[in-house]
């Protein structure tokens, strides 16, 4: 299966969206998940990191696999 760019939107959109929310809850937080705070850091790095890097992922050419691409028959 080729990589698409509605495929890497896909993927890209959630993972800013749920990287952002950890980032600004461990911005944000309550004190009292001070602990968490670092972690909650992590995830949120990560999340962006992986929707950023599914953007730079190669797109494979485009296959035509209409009739003019085929062998001619015997």
């Amino acid at each position: 299966m080729s990589i698409n760019r509605a495929a890497k939107g896909i993927v890209l959109v959630p993972s800013l969206l749920l990287g952002s929310a950890f980032l600004a809850a461990a911005a944000w937080g309550p004190e009292a998940a001070g602990a968490n705070k670092n972690l909650a850091l992590g995830i949120g790095a990560f999340l962006i990191g992986a929707g950023l890097l599914a953007q730079w992922m190669p797109e494979s050419p485009k296959e035509t696999g209409g009739p003019e691409d085929s062998p001619p028959s015997p």
